[in-house]
């Protein structure tokens, strides 16, 4: 699997969406995506990427796409 193939994986497990709707996610679009729904999709990605995010970077990742854009961060190509 790619990064991407996984990093929308974890979406799909932690949200309950298809992958079409992972993609285009936002934070509280869903009522899946809540504060404590946000918290369990961090765990998650941290977990399978092992990384440990900063906590700046746990509050933008507000969408999909900003959480690519911020696995640059970390040297992870999504």
């Amino acid at each position: 699997m790619t990064n991407l193939e996984i990093y929308t994986d974890v979406f799909v497990r932690t949200f309950g969406v298809t992958k079409e709707q992972a993609k285009t996610l936002k934070y509280q679009e869903i009522e899946a995506w809540d504060s404590v729904g946000h918290m369990g999709l961090i765990t998650a990605l941290e977990e399978t990427f092992g990384i440990t995010m900063e906590s700046d970077d746990i509050i933008d990742l507000s969408s999909f796409e900003k959480g690519r854009d911020i696995f640059k961060k970390y040297n992870i190509e999504i």
